[in-house]
């Protein structure tokens, strides 16, 4: 069975989709449409941009899914057995399998990327990679960090064995990452981004999506989606939905998820977006399975 997956915000380079655009009518048209609905020229940034103008969030989150979704419509015979998103990319994962048009996706990315901007500058925030510890591990000393200091530390993504990034208060943070260092882990070190993504900093964030994610119309999936919340396998639209609203406060468990898929009967994973960032969590979460990009 043939898994198709989706990366999520980090993936994007400079250049990302020019070829889409160059070598597909489909794509062109598709890109095209996105520069109207977002009203402003995001494929100029996408293929020609620096990399500080596509870490913006209001560009990094569409910029990211439209090469998803585009890459994705441009592969001949396109027919997943199931499909998966991290983050973000559970968005672009949802319009693989038809549960959203393209451009009510398109719209609602837009929309999350603004509702989480705005979240992020609310309250100083951020995130942190710990290497080489056990996610039981990880969640004892974050947990122990909450109830000591009251500060708001959790488990933001478990991207695969041995990888997991926390989010949480600036402070919060830093004792976590000292005290990671101290239980063994290889390395412990802040990221540079805007913000406690998938954390209770994101709830302002949550509130906003919501009402969108309900205004907008969701078809039954083709196949089943693997959502980042519950690491299930689903194709009930209300449970798509209330899953993909309590993304963005929840972890997003990309192992388990992965896990489930091959536990389902997924022998081959393609990724469709840019990077291969996820080719090599797939890899060293199910090294049984056959892993490549799309085509």
């Amino acid at each position: 069975m043939k898994a198709y997956v989706f990366p999520g915000q980090g993936a994007q380079f400079s250049g990302m989709g020019k070829d889409l655009y160059e070598n597909s009518a489909r794509a062109k048209e598709l890109f095209d449409s996105a520069n109207e609905i977002l009203g402003f020229d995001i494929t100029r940034i996408m293929f020609e941009g620096t990399e500080e103008e596509l870490r913006q969030t209001n560009v990094t989150q569409p910029a990211v899914f439209l090469h998803s979704v585009i890459q994705a419509a441009t592969i001949e015979d396109f027919r997943p057995d199931m499909v998966a998103g991290h983050s973000l990319g559970e968005f672009s994962a949802l319009v693989a399998a038809g549960a959203l048009a393209f451009e009510d996706a398109l719209r609602l990315v837009a929309k999350r990327a603004e509702a989480m901007q705005k979240a992020c500058e609310l309250t100083p925030s951020t995130m942190a990679a710990v290497l080489n510890l056990s996610d039981e591990k990880v969640e004892e000393i974050v947990e122990g960090i909450s109830k000591e200091t009251g500060e708001v530390v959790v488990a933001a993504n478990y991207n695969c064995p041995g990888q997991l990034v926390i989010s949480g208060s600036v402070e919060g943070i830093n004792i976590a990452v000292e005290r990671m260092k101290e239980a063994g882990a290889k390395r412990a070190l802040v990221l540079a981004v805007g913000g406690a993504f998938h954390s209770p900093f994101m709830e302002p964030a949550r509130e906003e999506l919501a009402q969108a994610i309900k205004d907008t119309k969701f078809s039954t999936p083709t196949c089943p989606i693997y959502q980042n919340v519950d690491a299930k396998p689903s194709t009930d639209v209300e449970v798509i939905k209330a899953n993909l609203i309590a993304q963005l406060t929840a972890p997003v468990r990309w192992t388990q998820s992965v896990q489930n898929m091959v536990a389902d009967g997924a022998t081959t994973f393609v990724e469709c977006g840019p990077g291969k960032v996820l080719q090599g969590l797939v890899k060293k979460i199910a090294p049984e399975v056959t892993v490549s990009g799309a085509q």
